[in-house]
């Protein structure tokens, strides 16, 4: 047997330093951050989730090689409270937002609000974001004025155009914007997520050696729905089916792009919608997956949504995690993994990092509160357990559902009554065990007095202590 030469011993040490620097190298970049938020994807639209007729096998395939968190509840059930929540971290309710800002308000995100892009800043990040904005259209709102370097998208929701379904000629041209200004009106909308998507790539691209945060709000599966010509007719499903088809396409681009430019490991990638789908717009709406009610609700299928994080080499692949989580969680999980600081006015999230890192980490949320109109505490939630308060609210139980882009009748005040519901058993809210376990609603009620005290209930006539205004223009 021949001696090993000492040119090939220095060989192999240089390959072995040269592979721990390198690994080294990898794991000391900025992580960078993608966050797609679709508008009005419902908790079954996803072939994952049980959706038929179409398929998606780029979110799939996110799943695959990464988590999905079966319980994740958007911030609040509709559009500006939502992405209000998602952005600063906080209960929307605690920021001053609620419902959905149309061309007529004189409000949006407070200056002193710092939304996610304002915290990566601190750790010198290019940022941008891509698609709906919805937290106010006044200049002094708008995603440039807010932590982002670079805006290209619409102001508030799509339906709001002179072409709404049933207030016509109520809303303005519908405006796309560039940074601050108005750049076109009423585009063509089946160019929405095509567009989007590639400015997003680009983004990333221009971006590949500085850290980056993108933001891709698609403005769709909300009404109404457009689909690019490369779409058109390929879902058994429909116009909807196709709609989620090439959102499903959009995915792909960016995972793609991520992977061709060797980004994959320092990248985390996020997947989610604002709220549940609108029911009432019949074969134009999304599916619950079961769920009770869906947007504008409190009930599960107003809020409970898909969630998916993809962050190769530290997520550990194909994981289904049932642990409690918020988009109020999406700000304090992205501060922590850039090793930025947390905003300076308090937030109600908690970070996911631990959960992210090991399946046996101790979940970081035990509860969560659902608030909905101007400020009502309508229920909460603690482990498995949802107590549900009186209140007046939509429902879309006992009406027919609207076809091709005309909405059906909802009942807008029903009255709701008390309930307790185990969500480990019953997740479509259908079995009230109210009068059988006292003593959980009990302590249910508990979490709500001090919701109350901080954060206030208009049902129970009270303000709140720690509430904040929001922006407002002079």
């Amino acid at each position: 047997m021949k001696p090993i030469s000492n040119s090939f011993l220095v060989f192999a040490v240089f390959l072995f330093f040269f592979s721990c620097s390198e690994q080294s190298e990898q794991q000391d970049k900025p992580v960078n951050f993608v966050l797609i938020y679709l508008d009005d994807m419902g908790f079954g639209d996803l072939t994952l989730t049980g959706a038929l007729n179409y398929s998606t096998p780029n979110i799939d395939k996110m799943a695959a090689n990464g988590m999905f968190f079966s319980h994740y509840y958007s911030p609040q059930a509709v559009c500006s409270a939502s992405r209000a929540g998602l952005l600063t971290g906080c209960y929307p309710n605690r920021v001053g937002f609620s419902g959905a800002l149309d061309h007529t308000a004189d409000t949006g995100i407070n200056p002193e609000e710092e939304t996610i892009a304002e915290v990566l800043k601190k750790k010198n990040y290019a940022t941008a974001a891509f698609g709906k904005w919805h937290l106010g259209h006044h200049k002094k709102f708008l995603p440039p004025n807010h932590g982002f370097d670079e805006y290209f998208g619409i102001p508030y929701s799509n339906d709001m155009w002179p072409n709404h379904p049933t207030n016509k000629n109520y809303y303005p041209p519908l405006p796309l914007i560039e940074g601050d200004e108005v750049v076109e009106t009423n585009p063509d909308q089946s160019r929405f997520t095509t567009e989007f998507t590639e400015r997003t790539v680009d983004f990333i691209q221009r971006n590949r050696e500085h850290p980056f945060f993108v933001y891709l709000a698609h403005p769709m599966p909300h009404v109404p729905l457009f689909v690019s010509d490369k779409f058109k007719g390929k879902s058994e499903q429909g116009l909807y089916g196709n709609v989620m088809m090439e959102i499903d396409w959009s995915v792909g681009e960016i995972l793609t792009a991520l992977k061709d430019l060797e980004l994959e490991e320092n990248t985390v990638v996020i997947f989610t919608s604002d709220n549940g789908p609108w029911i009432n717009y019949g074969n134009h709406a999304g599916s619950t997956g079961g769920l009770r009610e869906g947007k504008g609700t409190t009930f599960e299928g107003g809020q409970r949504v898909p969630f998916l994080v993809q962050w190769k080499g530290t997520v550990e692949p194909g994981r289904v995690d049932n642990n409690l989580v918020s988009g109020i969680d999406i700000l304090p999980t992205i501060a922590e993994i850039a090793g930025a600081q947390l905003p300076e006015k308090k937030i109600d999230g908690v970070s996911l990092l631990p959960l992210l890192k090991s399946p046996e980490a101790e979940p970081p949320r035990k509860s969560f509160l659902y608030y909905y109109r101007r400020n009502n505490l309508e229920a909460v939630r603690d482990g498995q357990w949802k107590l549900v308060f009186p209140h007046n609210g939509r429902t879309y139980e006992g009406f027919a559902p609207g076809e091709n882009g005309q909405p059906g009748q909802v009942d807008e005040w029903s009255e709701v009554e008390p309930g307790l519901y185990n969500l480990r058993r019953d997740p479509g809210e259908r079995y009230n065990l109210l009068k059988h376990h006292p003593e959980i609603a009990e302590r249910l009620r508990g979490i709500a007095d001090a919701a109350r005290k901080d954060l206030g209930d208009e049902l129970t006539d009270n303000p709140g202590e720690n509430r904040r205004l929001p922006g407002q223009v002079e």
